[in-house]
């Protein structure tokens, strides 16, 4: 009986579409929902409040979620996913208490939560282990779209006079979740067929600790929470920053669009500097320099000074996320690999809570600036980390997974070749 064959790429790219339409969505709504709850009376307090329920509520479901996946199918998550990111969007733009917008958040932060684990699950489980590194690369792709247009949509929506906030961010609002229901018409035929049955044959449960203890794994966590803090705080305190030295918004605005399209740049380039790093060294040097420009931020540069530093930011930043995602997948025991993903966003959301907040607390004690040292620090460590992440590496860091890739003579009832004994 001939071998199943792979999948194609067309999958993949179907999935960069609907992933960036779901980004977008979420990236348009969460300024409008600040907007939102500012034009319902809230304060500072009350909109970290809001912003932490969409980070703290998913924490609770991504083990039980990942779980899910491995023993069964990736695809029904995403639409899953689409139609919480869609409802929780829309109703926050109708809701008119702040506990009803909280709420939706939340709802809203369950529903990225649900796409991003399938769709992760997906591209790991239909990838051959010498692709996963431009696959990941090419899938977070979409984000950084997402991510690059939602919020000048969000912004572009939103409008402060003549006290018409409440009614353009709920407007903002349904918009978003128009975007999010977009994904729909990329998700037909994404998952193949053969790929759902590989996790259900190995259906023994591995422990949270024992994934957890996995070498490699701890490491591409925090190297992934590094990267996502950096993103979060720089997209959160460069305006503070902009603010103290005379920089415009909109200037601000323009550069970080710059360093969101270095990130995309950087990923589009993924696989050559794969095949002349690998994917330790790439890891870790990006990560450095990255730590390394964090801390130059505070310094008083000029403006096009801040747009060199930003652009080549954002290229390093863009090798963390899809490499954390491959490290976590080839260090992860093959009936854990889902659960091991759903970890590593758990430790995201759990940076994007605890991140802000010290950087909050910082800048309060040694002022804007601070936060970007602190981050520069953060980056550092992860690139010390980035060097241990994985012992056993080939061309591209990455160890061979015997499970979904195995070859015609390893497959069940197939002819062992003469001359050779089973190990």
């Amino acid at each position: 009986m001939p071998p199943e064959p792979r999948p194609g790429r067309g999958w993949l790219l179907r999935l960069v579409i609907a992933f960036a339409f779901a980004q977008g969505a979420v990236s348009m709504a969460r300024p409008a929902v600040s907007y939102r709850a500012l034009s319902l009376g809230a304060d500072e307090r009350a909109i970290g409040v809001i912003t932490g329920v969409y980070a703290l509520l998913p924490l609770f479901a991504a083990v039980p979620l990942g779980r899910r996946t491995d023993h069964g199918r990736c695809a029904p998550l995403l639409p899953v996913g689409v139609l919480l990111i869609g409802g929780g969007c829309a109703l926050s733009g109708t809701s008119g208490s702040l506990t009803a917008l909280a709420a939706w958040s939340g709802v809203m932060g369950l529903g990225h939560l649900c796409f991003v684990i399938g769709a992760q699950s997906l591209v790991a489980r239909q990838s051959a282990p010498a692709e996963q590194d431009r696959n990941f690369g090419h899938f977070t792709i979409g984000a950084s779209l997402g991510q690059l247009v939602g919020p000048i949509a969000a912004g572009y929506l939103i409008s402060e006079r003549d006290g018409a906030m409440a009614r353009t961010s709920a407007l903002a609002l349904v918009v978003s979740a128009a975007v999010a229901s977009a994904s729909f018409t990329a998700l037909w035929r994404i998952e193949h067929r053969g790929a759902a049955g590989t996790p259900r044959q190995a259906a023994r449960k591995v422990p949270v600790g024992s994934i957890l203890r996995t070498r490699g794994v701890p490491a591409g966590i925090f190297i992934s929470l590094a990267v996502l803090s950096a993103t979060d705080i720089l997209t959160a305190y460069l305006p503070v920053v902009g603010e103290h030295r005379g920089i415009a918004p909109a200037t601000v605005g323009l550069l970080l669009s710059l360093r969101a399209a270095a990130t995309i740049a950087c990923r589009l380039v993924m696989t050559p500097m794969l095949r002349v790093l690998g994917r330790a060294a790439l890891l870790s040097s990006t990560c450095l320099l990255g730590g390394l420009l964090c801390g130059a931020i505070a310094l008083p540069v000029p403006v096009w000074g801040l747009a060199v530093m930003l652009a080549v930011l954002g290229f390093c930043l863009g090798v963390g996320q899809p490499l954390s995602m491959t490290t976590v997948v080839q260090a992860a025991p093959t009936a854990a690999r889902s659960t091991a993903l759903a970890l590593r966003l758990t430790g995201n959301r759990l940076g994007q809570v605890a991140a802000p907040a010290s950087a909050g607390l910082i800048a309060g004690v040694a002022g804007t600036a601070a936060p970007f040292v602190m981050l520069g620090a953060l980056l550092v460590g992860a690139a010390g980390l980035g060097l241990r992440s994985n012992p056993r590496t080939g061309a591209t860091g990455g160890r061979p997974d015997p499970g979904p890739a195995r070859t015609a003579s390893a497959r069940p009832g197939a002819p062992r070749p003469a001359g050779r004994k089973s190990p």
